[in-house]
């Protein structure tokens, strides 16, 4: 997990200055899982199948392709809706602020009211933040809508997942690149299937910088989630190449 921060006066005021911190982790946990699951689906699909080498990688690649540009275009969409959404409610606050100033005064009364705030104390905390009418609106968004302004780029986090999904997608492609004479061909699997598992692991063990989780939980509940997911694909494989073969 990550080290917790300090709170001398001048710690405080350079954390502050900073900002918040923008992660891209959520991007990154489901792009590298999604990448690794269903990339080494193919893999084990075609596999399972007794297809040769050749053909996973044709669709191996086509795979990490066209499904990572589908998982970024789905998180930049994601993310531009909430974009959008956060300026659409902000627009009418500021509307509401204009137009209706007696009823925000009312709503941010009632606010503060329900916290527990009372008489002349209930009447400074409403003066107080009304005062300020960027301040004021974020308040109203945040205690209404339960929305803050966004702080990740709608574009950024696409190609994050884009590239989390085909970085670690490419993982259980790499025994198939190697020549027979270095890794036979019965062992390509094997190995596809050893650095899938690492890579689900790292996973887990990046989520766990941002967890209350230990390293190896997160680690091994991510691994257990993907292997299994792995498992299913090969399985359907074989029992497809078992059908064929039978008809």
């Amino acid at each position: 997990m990550l080290k917790d921060h300090h709170h001398s006066p001048e710690e405080i005021k350079a954390r502050l200055s900073a900002g918040p911190g923008v992660f891209y982790l959520k991007e990154w946990v489901y792009g590298g899982i999604d990448g690794v699951v269903t990339t080494f689906a193919v893999v084990a699909g075609v596999v399972g199948a007794g297809l040769s080498p050749a053909i996973v990688m044709v669709l191996g690649l086509a795979n990490l392709l066209a499904d990572g540009f589908s998982m970024a275009a789905s998180a930049y969409s994601a993310m531009k809706a909430e974009e959008d959404n956060y300026e659409r409610l902000h627009a009418r606050e500021v509307r509401h602020v204009a137009q209706h100033h007696d009823g925000e005064i009312e709503e941010t009364r009632q606010i503060f009211a329900s916290k527990g705030f009372k008489g002349e104390e209930l009447e400074q905390m409403v003066s107080t933040i009304s005062r300020d009418k960027d301040i004021w609106i974020e308040f109203m968004l945040q205690e209404e809508y339960g929305i803050a302004r966004p702080i990740h780029s709608a574009m950024k986090a696409g190609l994050q997942t884009f590239w989390a999904f085909f970085i670690c997608g490419a993982m259980p492609l790499i025994p198939f690149l190697l020549p027979g004479a270095i890794l036979p061909i019965s062992y390509q699997p094997v190995l596809a299937l050893i650095l899938s598992a690492i890579t689900f692991f790292a996973i887990g063990s990046l989520k766990s910088l941002w967890s209350l989780k230990s390293l190896p939980r997160e680690g091994f509940e991510t691994l257990f989630i993907g292997l299994t997911a792995a498992a299913m694909a090969y399985g359907v494989g074989y029992a497809l190449q078992t059908w064929v073969q039978g008809g």
